[in-house]
């Protein structure tokens, strides 16, 4: 389950977390239980001796780590469930991050073959900044040639490649895109000069054989509703071009055969963000680890290819 929750709910409340934080994490992630929880904006989490992100950890009934705050405040965080993963490490980065991942290494039980988990935050002000982040993300992916697994989720705060889509591209000529920032911050220059939507990182993921389980969902497993958009449905988003699919998540190409089902959860009035939850089989991310099969085919990100 990965998961942006819009400023950490806010500052804490007469000493306790706000009201939009507990709904968070008492009504919404919480009820799924989920092994693996993927968190962005934890914004208020490292204060007081990390007071918040103990009492998630009481709440979720889960083991949570922390990045260290930046130039942008949003730490980002991580949590899983310890009678299912065991924590072999955890790592801190720093540049060329706004926000550093968290970035832990674990251990399905009963598994030999190293997790990689990597909760990220790619930063919104530069196109050429998430390339770098991207980049980054794909170092820490590199482990799967050793046999390691790879779980990688997070707001990737731009576009997917359109192609097998279901959300249409932005129409940045439109006159209903008026935030003229948001626009020269998620969009290049394409060769004729119009405004052409970032998909770097989708496409440096995709590119490197990780896959992208929402997509593995809706073309493999006939669940259209997995690309469903997952920010942009905020008042504050108006003029932004509309609802987007900028919350994904990456597995390396063994686990993703194990995807039973992707959905996203609405946390509208919690967050300007909805969650996304994939649902994997056990028995089949144990057979994945241990490379019983065959890896799934890179995607083709041409139309002719079907971006399958």
């Amino acid at each position: 389950m990965t998961a942006n929750l819009e400023h950490d709910g806010g500052p804490d409340e007469d000493g306790a977390p706000p009201p939009r934080w507990i709904e968070a994490h008492e009504a919404v992630f919480a009820p799924f239980k989920p092994d693996v929880l993927f968190r962005q904006e934890a914004t208020y989490s490292h204060f007081h001796g990390r007071r918040r992100l103990h009492t998630a950890e009481r709440v979720l009934g889960m083991r949570g780590f922390l990045s260290a705050p930046r130039s942008s405040r949003n730490a980002t965080a991580l949590f899983i469930r310890p009678d299912v993963l065991d924590v072999l490490e955890h790592h801190e980065h720093r540049d060329p991050w706004r926000a550093p991942p968290t970035n832990i290494v674990a251990r399905l039980q009963g598994v030999q073959n190293p997790l990689t988990l990597m909760s990220w935050h790619c930063g919104f002000p530069t196109p050429s900044g998430r390339v770098r982040e991207a980049e980054e993300i794909l170092a820490v992916a590199d482990k799967t040639k050793k046999g390691w697994g790879f779980v990688g989720a997070g707001d990737c705060n731009e576009y997917p490649v359109p192609v097998g889509e279901t959300v249409p591209p932005i129409d940045w000529a439109s006159p209903d895109v008026t935030d003229r920032v948001h626009m020269m911050q998620r969009s290049i220059e394409g060769p004729d000069g119009s405004r052409v939507s970032c998909t770097s990182v989708d496409r440096l993921l995709l590119g490197a054989g990780l896959h992208d389980p929402a997509r593995y969902a809706a073309h493999h497993l006939d669940q259209p509703r997995a690309l469903a958009a997952t920010a942009g449905h905020a008042p504050s988003a108006k003029g932004q071009g509309g609802p987007r699919r900028i919350d994904r998540l990456y597995l390396d190409p063994w686990l993703v055969q194990a995807v039973l089902e992707v959905f996203t959860v609405d946390m509208s009035g919690v967050s300007d963000h909805h969650a996304v939850v994939a649902v994997l089989s056990y028995s089949k991310a144990v057979e994945a680890l241990a490379r019983s099969f065959e890896p799934l085919a890179p995607v083709e990100l041409t139309p002719t290819g079907g971006a399958r």
